[in-house]
């Protein structure tokens, strides 16, 4: 691929697995395909089940600014906060060059980066650590795990980590997420899932007080092996935070398109 293929294969995966998540969440949450936004927003505690990107491909200056005051009007129409997902490389020139002042104009803030990456290397040996072992969530209280290890990692409050997965369906079966485990205490987790024809990685955490012992990275390999195994796919894709940038290149990963989270500004 290109790398503007992978841009845009990049921002097409957020929206293919954010509609599932999302729809999972709550079956009347705003997903809609806009001339350039895509909306996926279930409006519930978990930010990053509120999401917009925009999807146009070569944007200029004045689009992007009408793209950016769309996005803020509809993030003011919700009852909880979220995040606009921007691929830098979707725009043309000028519109990186204005972008910081275009977000500042729609009422926008800048929130954290992250980087857009994908590869072609499944299936990946079945990993082992010395220190751990790996469940995959079947039960309410692993998911709860999963959710409060997410919390923890991100920075969010408990509460607003389980009202994104806690009681979910898909996400104990549909979903290969994984819990790391050292003794009996989870650590780290990891969660894949078949998102047009590629696995897409998603939620990786590892608990602050266990992180640099490669935990994180173990169980994304174990998501990564189950999940390949059973839709025998072979390319994977995700979004990583600067935390995560420097793992995934050591699993087969490639970055592509820059991406910067923005929020509504208080």
């Amino acid at each position: 691929m290109t790398d503007l293929a992978e841009s845009i294969e990049s921002m097409e995966q957020l929206t293919v697995a954010w509609r599932a998540m999302v729809l999972d969440r709550d079956a009347d949450a705003d997903v809609r395909d806009l001339p350039g936004v895509a909306v996926r927003w279930a409006d519930c505690r978990f930010a990053f089940w509120n999401a917009v990107t925009l999807t146009d491909v070569g944007a200029d200056a004045e689009l992007l600014r009408r793209r950016l005051a769309l996005t803020a009007d509809i993030m003011r129409t919700k009852k909880h906060p979220g995040f606009l997902w921007l691929f830098e490389d979707l725009l043309d020139d000028g519109a990186r060059s204005v972008l910081e002042e275009a977000a500042e104009l729609a009422g926008l803030e800048y929130a954290f980066p992250g980087t857009g990456m994908a590869g072609d290397f499944l299936p990946v040996p079945d990993p082992v650590h010395p220190d751990l072992t790996f469940a995959r969530v079947t039960t309410d209280e692993q998911l709860r795990a999963y959710a409060d290890i997410n919390s923890r990692g991100y920075g969010f409050a408990l509460e607003e980590g389980r009202d994104g997965l806690v009681g979910s369906a898909l996400w104990k079966s549909g979903v290969h997420a994984y819990l790391a485990m050292r003794g009996g205490l989870p650590v780290a987790c990891a969660a894949t899932v078949a998102a047009a024809g590629r696995l897409f990685v998603m939620m990786v955490a590892t608990d602050p007080e266990w992180q640099r012992r490669g935990y994180g990275e173990a169980v994304t390999r174990k998501a990564l092996y189950e999940g390949s195994r059973a839709t025998g796919l072979t390319r994977a894709t995700l979004h990583a935070t600067v935390a995560g940038a420097p793992v995934y290149p050591r699993i087969g990963f490639r970055p592509n398109s820059p991406l910067h989270f923005y929020g509504l500004r208080g």
